[in-house]
């Protein structure tokens, strides 16, 4: 319902968030050269996270060869740590490019969903509503002691995790 009532915020939010420097509080797990990961606030299931290069673009034929490397490095490292923190059995990954796309934001970003054998449940269909099994916060914490320990790559970075 804070979804479907809340106000639109102005301005592009993968632009805007890592802006203000509140990583925790914007969900943000990992930044890296040119992109980032952060925790959907409106998850189609726990762990839903989503690769976001820095660049603001929603032309996936635009970003440079070394963008899209990185963004390919963080999502295999998402994956390897979504299966090592909390054990899907499988994952959706999908891009939604342009508005007829399913695209919502003008920024390009890949999303990637765990999920789990049985993992639907009656909720949607009678209660036009799904269940998350964990808080956020519980999911952001645990996954956040994970992209910790991943080193940073591209240009003039060195190993460890920006705060």
């Amino acid at each position: 319902m804070d979804y479907i009532l809340g106000g639109k915020q102005k301005g592009c939010i993968f632009c805007t968030k890592p802006r203000e420097k509140r990583d925790r509080e914007n969900l943000i797990l990992y930044r890296s050269h040119h992109g980032f990961v952060m925790m959907n606030r409106f998850p189609y299931n726990n762990g839903h996270l989503m690769i976001v290069p820095k660049r603001h673009t929603l032309d996936i034929e635009a970003l440079h060869p070394e963008e899209l490397e990185d963004l390919l490095f963080l999502l295999g490292a998402s994956i390897r740590i979504l299966k090592r923190m909390l054990k899907p059995h499988g994952f959706n990954i999908g891009i939604n490019l342009g508005v007829a796309g399913g695209a919502g934001e003008k920024h390009l970003h890949l999303h990637i969903v765990p999920r789990w054998k049985g993992d639907t449940n009656f909720m949607p269909v009678l209660g036009e509503t799904k269940v998350i099994p964990e808080y956020l916060e519980n999911t952001y914490r645990q996954l956040h002691s994970a992209f910790a320990a991943l080193p940073l790559r591209g240009k003039g970075q060195k190993g460890g995790r920006k705060k």
